[in-house]
């Protein structure tokens, strides 16, 4: 039985650390990218600051779902 706890949690904490970690580098790409294009072109900073904020918003959901996805493996357990 603590084998199936340990696996159980072993299985929430990659679920909820590999979303994090994807998300993390993804949303320090897309930063990273859009400070970029707003150096090379300021005329377009709006549009793309609005994009890049909106994108950071869709990654953070994925980020949650990670947590979801965690929290339906812990209450799996018996």
């Amino acid at each position: 039985m603590d084998l199936v706890y340990g696996l159980i949690a072993i299985a929430a904490a990659l679920a909820i650390g590999l979303s994090t970690i994807g998300v993390g580098i993804g949303q320090g790409i897309a930063a990273s990218k859009a400070l970029e294009s707003m150096a090379r072109q300021p005329e377009m900073k709006g549009k793309l600051q609005t994009t890049m904020i909106l994108a950071m918003g869709i990654m953070e959901a994925l980020a949650i779902y990670g947590l979801l996805i965690a929290f339906i493996i812990l209450g799996k357990m018996p």
